[in-house]
């Protein structure tokens, strides 16, 4: 499904309810609307057979007549060849005509496209040029980016207390990476005042998001008391939120509660098996760790808590 299909259910209601035949005809005697919904159609599959020539054909006609959602999602058939020879100077052809007449999915494309040269020489200043445009708009993924742009001096000067701005709205658009960055500036005092019940509450709200780092960082907090009230059961729940998710530090901080007994009930199959698991990112820090829990462990109980840890690597989502 094409990016710009999230911004265009003003225009494409229609197709699921409507009979292909009356589009057609519509779409042939010249009404853009009706030449993109039809190619939507063809694109997703929607009371058509799927067939993405058929759809990038009337994605052009509809572009021509210069419908923004159509010229974009030209230009995303011509960067990825769906329906169309894969041409990425042509996709950003299609994308600067979108992107001029505003549309917000566009602009951010079309800095990502300078950001990484494809289709235009690489420059990063043109990146974030359009990125700005987009970010202007609302778009939060572009404010993120710009923040980004800001906070690492990235084709404008670096200024941490710009980057903090772009962050909060975008944040406030309910951006999940944001969210996590603003954490970080206010857990470290970059760009704003220190503040430790400011970070956790940034981290929670991208946590609950189902962000893996911020999971960790949130973990963190309620582990050392830092923004939130102490509580090692609540720090091993967002620990092991961010472990199902692959994050290495998570495994072995689970593995210390294990068998320290701390938010848990002390448990030295469970903590060897976190300990193996974290062995795979972490494999300096943790050594230490498996040598103390082995010591405790006969090798009954170390048996099964590796046969635990293949049962638990089997449900990690990789990050």
């Amino acid at each position: 499904m094409r990016y710009a299909i999230a911004f265009l259910g003003f225009l494409s209601a229609c197709v699921a309810g409507q009979d292909t035949e009356i589009l057609r005809k519509e779409a042939e005697q010249g009404h853009a609307i009706a030449q993109f919904n039809l190619a939507l159609a063809y694109d997703l599959g929607d009371g058509v057979s799927k067939d993405l020539a058929e759809a990038a054909k009337w994605y052009r006609k509809a572009a021509e007549q210069g419908l923004v959602q159509a010229q974009f999602n030209l230009g995303i058939a011509f960067a990825q060849g769906d329906g169309v020879p894969k041409d990425l100077e042509e996709a950003v052809k299609w994308y600067r005509k979108a992107a001029e007449q505003g549309f917000a999915a566009a602009e951010i494309t079309m800095g990502d496209v300078y950001e990484r040269g494809e289709g235009v020489p690489e420059d990063i200043k043109e990146a974030i040029n359009w990125w700005r445009k987009a970010a202007e708009q609302g778009l939060a993924q572009a404010q993120f980016t710009l923040g980004l742009a800001y906070d690492l001096g990235r084709g404008v000067p670096k200024d941490p207390e710009e980057a903090v701005q772009w962050w909060r709205k975008s944040s406030e658009e309910g951006h999940a990476d944001a969210q996590a960055r603003l954490g970080l500036a206010y857990y470290q005092g970059r760009g704003v005042p220190k503040d430790l019940e400011e970070a956790a509450k940034w981290w929670r709200k991208a946590a609950e998001q189902g962000l893996a780092q911020a999971q960790f960082s949130l973990g963190i907090a309620y582990d050392q008391g830092q923004g939130v009230t102490k509580d090692a059961e609540e720090a091993v729940k967002w620990w092991r939120k961010a472990a199902e998710q692959g994050v290495g530090l998570a495994h072995y901080n689970l593995g210390i509660a294990y068998i320290r007994g701390q938010g848990v009930l002390k448990n030295l199959v469970e903590a060897y098996a976190w300990a193996n698991i974290a062995a795979i990112q972490e494999p300096e820090l943790t050594q230490e760790l498996r040598d103390s829990i082995e010591k405790e462990m006969n090798q009954e109980q170390i048996a099964e808590a590796k046969k635990r840890a293949k049962e638990i690597l089997a449900t990690i989502r990789k990050p």
